[in-house]
């Protein structure tokens, strides 16, 4: 029986050694059960409540993959706090034939999904509430909430019993003479960009030691994010402004604003950095700009239809200088956000958008599956598949061959055993261990994965005609919103490479979008078939394939040809 341990542990105030000591208690329990320990999955300063957690994600992918029977973990809230994820595992763990056991509450049933389920929800809301409790009490103190924002420094202090007092924050002088200097630009007339980009180039280092950018210095006035709106530079601390929902779709935090009569603000006149006659200039024109940018008909607007238009290049364009995204400068231009914003790239060159997403969809159709690569990759591919294939035959012949003598000599043990002379107890030893090993020779050869298909000729062929479909299908109103994910998931980067005054355009293309498309819609018997090739192909390419591979069919090719004379255009 081949068994697993899973072990976890909440925050970084927790020792390291929780893990091990969850481990050492599993494994005697996998010992006195006499099972086989085949693997150790654990997650550190990870919280229960997530399933975005390395560990627990292999241990889900082996279960899927049949790799052990058993999985044993000190307690159910280990493995998860959340009541959907717990029932969640428990179906595909009962789906797979895998038992869950726990040394608190034994082997896991349908009524410990249900009761550990809701008591570790309940926990859950009871820590959030006490937590809660007390940062508001520390607030009420004068004291942080936590985070610690730009211009102040912690302050470490000590309380009569010699316990260490979290959230004292002093004023950082260096730091806040930045702070002025940004607030004073500001109301003198200069943009966020234009303060950001003096600042990286004067060397003064940002938050956290990162580099400066608009969205930084102006944030968001309603949330109270970016250093024109904090309020701590007047001495006023306000806490509880936002409050975090987890999504239950992807397990990750957002943010929502709760209203101001939710918000705790207390004075701290010690901790002003900024006159308050400087901050209201600075909110003057604030409002100023809102007036002008924002009318009042925008506000009215749903927020669906306040979005920019999305272009099939949104997110995916890169500066091959810097490696910063190309975004929208203008109405018809895209250009490095680094250089534009903050002033640390020298590629000051931009594009049509009209250009680049010709010649992004010209690059799809005639170049990322160009037919001489394609037949040189399916060379290369077959050939290792050839290989791996003689491997595992050897593999799995040396087994039924140990097997076959494991059985005689099993059969030979047992007649020995009936023997009134033999040596029972010795005897009988070796039969277990015997056993042992037929049993993992009989499962590793029960598990033998079927041959990985093999790649359709003609795929390149299938690509070219699907793409031309998908590029017709762009300019249909009823199939745009479909064509252009289906585009965009066919890309894993574009990188716009200065080039002797020119952009260089290369695209480096999605190797399971390529094939998912291939394989879209072929319901017939016969038709081409490409379901799980993708993950085939990142397997059969070994590590001193992996980079010809993708070479060829990953990175196909670069597009040599420079854009129209209009993409040329230095950024004012």
């Amino acid at each position: 029986m081949r068994a697993v341990i899973y072990a976890r542990y909440s925050t970084d105030l927790q020792r390291e050694a929780s893990i091990e000591d969850q481990v050492r208690v599993c494994r005697q329990r996998i010992e006195h059960e006499g099972w086989h320990l085949a693997a150790t999955y654990s997650d550190a300063a990870s919280s229960g409540a997530s399933r975005l957690r390395p560990g627990y994600q292999k241990l889900l992918e082996d279960a899927r993959g049949g790799q052990f029977k058993v999985i044993v973990a000190e307690a159910l809230d280990r493995l998860s706090r959340d009541q959907e994820d717990v029932a969640g595992l428990y179906k595909q763990l009962a789906f797979a034939g895998i038992r869950l056991i726990t040394l608190a509450e034994g082997e896991i049933s349908e009524l410990h999904v249900g009761l550990k389920g809701t008591m570790n929800a309940l926990f859950l809301k009871d820590l959030a509430q006490k937590v809660r409790r007390g940062l508001e009490g520390r607030v009420r103190e004068g004291r942080s909430g936590g985070g610690l924002c730009y211009g102040y420094g912690v302050v470490r202090e000590h309380d009569a019993r010699g316990e260490l007092v979290h959230g004292g924050r002093q004023v950082n002088e260096a730091e806040a003479e930045v702070v002025r200097r940004i607030f004073d630009q500001f109301a003198g007339g200069k943009s966020p960009r234009r303060i950001a980009i003096d600042l990286n180039q004067a060397g003064v280092p940002g938050p956290q030691g990162s580099q400066w950018g608009p969205s930084t210095i102006n944030g968001n006035s309603a949330r109270g994010t970016g250093i024109l709106n904090n309020e701590l530079y007047i001495g006023r601390l306000v806490w509880n402004r936002l409050r975090y929902i987890k999504d239950p779709r992807t397990g990750k935090r957002v943010s929502r604003l709760n209203s101001p009569e939710a918000w705790v603000v207390q004075d701290v006149p010690e901790l002003r950095i900024v006159e308050q006659e400087l901050w209201d200039r600075v909110k003057a024109r604030q409002n100023d700009l809102a007036c002008d940018t924002r009318p009042d008909l925008r506000a009215e607007r749903p927020f669906w239809e306040r979005q920019r238009p999305r272009f099939l290049v949104s997110g995916l364009a890169k500066c091959g200088g810097c490696g910063a995204s190309y975004v929208k400068i203008s109405q018809n231009l895209f250009g490095c956000a680094a250089a534009r914003n903050k002033g640390t790239c020298d590629n000051r060159l931009n594009i049509r958008i009209d250009a680049l997403e010709a010649a992004i969809l010209d690059g799809l159709k005639h170049r990322l599956m160009a037919p001489d690569l394609f037949k040189a990759f399916c060379e290369e591919f077959h050939r290792e598949v050839n290989r791996l294939r003689m491997d595992e035959a050897a593999t799995i012949e040396a087994r039924r061959t140990e097997l076959a003598r494991i059985e005689r000599r099993v059969a030979r043990l047992v007649e020995l055993i009936m023997d009134d002379d033999a040596p029972v107890r010795a005897l009988k030893d070796e039969l277990r261990a015997l056993e042992r090993r037929q049993s993992e020779l009989s499962e590793g050869l029960a598990q033998a994965s079927p041959p990985p298909p093999l790649i359709h000729p003609n795929l390149a062929e299938v690509y070219r005609r699907k793409v031309e479909a998908l590029h017709e299908a762009l300019g249909e109103p009823t199939t745009k919103d479909e064509a252009f994910d289906l585009v965009r998931s066919l890309i894993e980067v574009i990188r716009l490479i200065p080039d002797e005054g020119k952009l260089r355009i290369e695209i480096k293309g999605e190797l399971a979008g390529i094939l998912e498309l291939c394989d879209a819609g072929s319901k017939k018997p016969g038709d081409l078939s490409t379901a799980g090739l993708a993950e085939q192909i990142k397997l059969v390419a070994g590590e001193r394939n992996q980079r010809y591979l993708q070479g060829l069919v990953s990175r196909i090719p670069v597009l040599n040809r420079p854009p129209p004379a209009a993409t040329g255009v230095q950024i004012p």
